[in-house]
């Protein structure tokens, strides 16, 4: 949908007055046809929000025509039922007066009943799911309406308006479609997982054992408050970037990210190993962002909605924050798992015990590569120094030019002054 509101800007530069009324009287019939009336579309008009608001009706095309009691009513469904639906959606409450419900809201309310009376879910699953659903696509609706694309003043609204209501009826399900393709590979891919898990013996009701990861920013925070919003997005963008590419290429998957913070799961600890490792060195070497650490911990973990839980989450959590610029720790059991998994391809050294919060007293190791010295000060570490000082050398050169500069363009003032000051010299007249 963001590429939508971007395309409208190439067409709102025109002041001919005829295009403008006949784009408007365009939208108007578009929105008459999807329920809208005259008196809303005339308030968007003076409001200068026709292009918000016809995107709004074309994303939800009926007419807002029903009360929560007649939702009710006319589903069977009971009113805590159904705000128990909607808040766990996201969506805040209504009055019972409130004609804000649709066809295509009973459509849904339905479909959950369908769903429930085959047995694929019961109410409280069911709302579970709507709450998992609901955040999810919250969070993809965000990224795609980005705020500064759709207020700032150089739009015309009617001609913006226009636009989306000439490429809408494509692009609309054409992301419906996309997102139905998301999920179904999604599940799919989850399902195989499971396949895998029931084939080497988990029993019902027990948690899988994987490999966690954690991947911390460092610095961001001093970062962030030195950068406008359009600079901190940039950086922001990149590091998820980074984190995705990294991790999804080695086989794991990203849980979350948290501004400055990756959290990844991998099936064994030798690609967690890799994963932390790819990503301390990328980060080293990008210009944009700052080191990483990267925490890592293996064992069993609880998945709920999509989230892991359990203490190897949280160990893993715990070691990323004491960890130091460009360096990956991992705990005792993922060192002993990782040694006996590939013992040739990384090299480890114990690090003296540290006192975890709320976990006690932990071993934890240091991770590397062969070549790499053991204390973390090997090639890696070198090169990202090395990186560093390029980057600081390179302003110092650019300050000593301008310090050049202003030394040749003092001394040049001068000069004129000394010339101004000799007799006879410069206006008669003056001071």
């Amino acid at each position: 949908m963001s590429g939508l509101f971007h395309s409208y800007d190439a067409l709102s530069g025109t002041d001919d007055e005829a295009r403008t009324e006949a784009a408007l009287a365009h939208v108007k019939e578009i929105l008459v046809m999807h329920g809208a009336t005259e008196e809303e579309i005339d308030r968007a008009v003076d409001d200068g929000v026709i292009d918000l608001f016809v995107a709004d009706r074309m994303l939800v095309p009926f007419r807002r025509r029903y009360s929560r009691l007649e939702v009710s009513e006319l589903t069977g469904v009971s009113l805590d039922k159904l705000e128990r639906f909607w808040r766990a959606l996201g969506f805040p409450g209504v009055d019972d007066e409130e004609l804000a419900f649709t066809d295509l809201d009973l459509e849904a309310v339905r479909l959950f009943q369908g769903l429930q009376a085959l047995g694929a879910a019961d109410v409280e699953t069911a709302v579970q799911m709507a709450r998992v659903i609901g955040s999810s696509m919250a969070r993809i609706a965000e990224a795609e309406l980005v705020p500064g694309d759709l207020v700032h003043a150089e739009v015309d609204p009617v001609l913006s308006a226009e636009a989306f209501v000439s490429v809408a009826e494509v692009t609309i399900p054409a992301m419906a479609k996309l997102l139905e393709f998301v999920w179904r590979r999604q599940v799919s891919a989850g399902i195989q997982r499971s396949m895998m898990l029931r084939s080497h013996g988990l029993a019902p009701g027990e948690s899988p054992s994987l490999s966690v990861g954690f991947a911390d920013m460092v610095g961001f925070t001093l970062l962030s408050q030195h950068l406008n919003h359009e600079e901190l997005a940039a950086v922001v963008r990149r590091f998820e970037e980074i984190s995705h590419d990294i991790v999804t290429r080695a086989g794991g998957r990203v849980v979350k990210m948290i501004g400055d913070e990756v959290m990844f799961v991998v099936d064994n600890v030798a690609d967690a190993a890799r994963i932390g490792l790819d990503l301390a060195d990328a980060y080293a070497d990008d210009d944009l962002l700052s080191d990483v650490r990267v925490g890592l911990s293996c064992g069993p973990v609880l998945l709920r909605d999509g989230d892991y839980f359990g203490p190897t989450v949280n160990l893993a959590h715990r070691i990323v924050n004491i960890g130091n610029p460009g360096t990956v720790l991992m705990s005792d059991d993922f060192h002993a798992a990782l040694m006996e998994q590939e013992p040739g391809e990384f090299i480890a050294k114990a690090l003296r015990p540290r006192l975890l919060k709320d976990l006690g007293r932990v071993q934890l190791w240091w991770c590397g590569r062969p070549g790499q010295e053991a204390d973390g000060t090997g090639l890696a570490a070198d090169r990202r120094r090395n990186v560093r000082w390029e980057r600081v050398s390179e302003v110092l050169r650019d300050l000593e030019e301008l310090r050049g500069v202003g030394e040749r363009l003092l001394s040049a003032n001068r000069a004129d002054e000394s010339v101004a000051a000799q007799p006879g010299s410069g206006d008669t007249e003056g001071p």
